[in-house]
């Protein structure tokens, strides 16, 4: 079956401190990200284009979102697996799994960001 899109469209990474969070992911990737709230839930948007490959998400406080190296795991694309994991190093995080190669898939890394959660780097060169 064709789709007329990708299958992943969104996520949200639990926090327990949002503000230190927003520090950590924009320091690691260089972006900036945008605070909103959406009833109960504090939420901070990672930049997001809508007519190019890749999904959207946020980072999300708010109960029944819970920090974890447990459950689904999320990739980030970067050009550079090694200068990203130096950032995350800089801001706090752990490296749990050091740069790998996966062949022809190119590498990948796990790292732990502020917030405890298991987090994932891709890149192709």
């Amino acid at each position: 079956m064709k789709r007329e899109s990708n299958l992943v469209s969104w996520f949200e990474i639990p926090v327990l401190d949002l503000p230190r969070a927003i520090k950590f992911y924009e320091q690691v990737f260089e972006i900036e990200l945008h605070e909103m709230s959406m009833g109960p839930y504090l939420m901070a948007c990672f930049p997001h284009e809508k007519n190019i490959m890749g999904a959207g998400g946020t980072l999300v406080k708010g109960n029944g979102f819970k920090p974890s190296h447990e459950g689904s795991l999320l990739y980030f694309s970067v050009s550079n697996i090694d200068e990203a994991m130096s950032r995350v190093l800089e801001q706090g995080g752990k490296i749990l799994m050091p740069k790998m190669s996966i062949g022809e898939y190119g590498f990948m890394a796990y790292f732990e960001d502020s917030e405890g959660n298991k987090v994932a780097l891709h890149c192709m060169g």
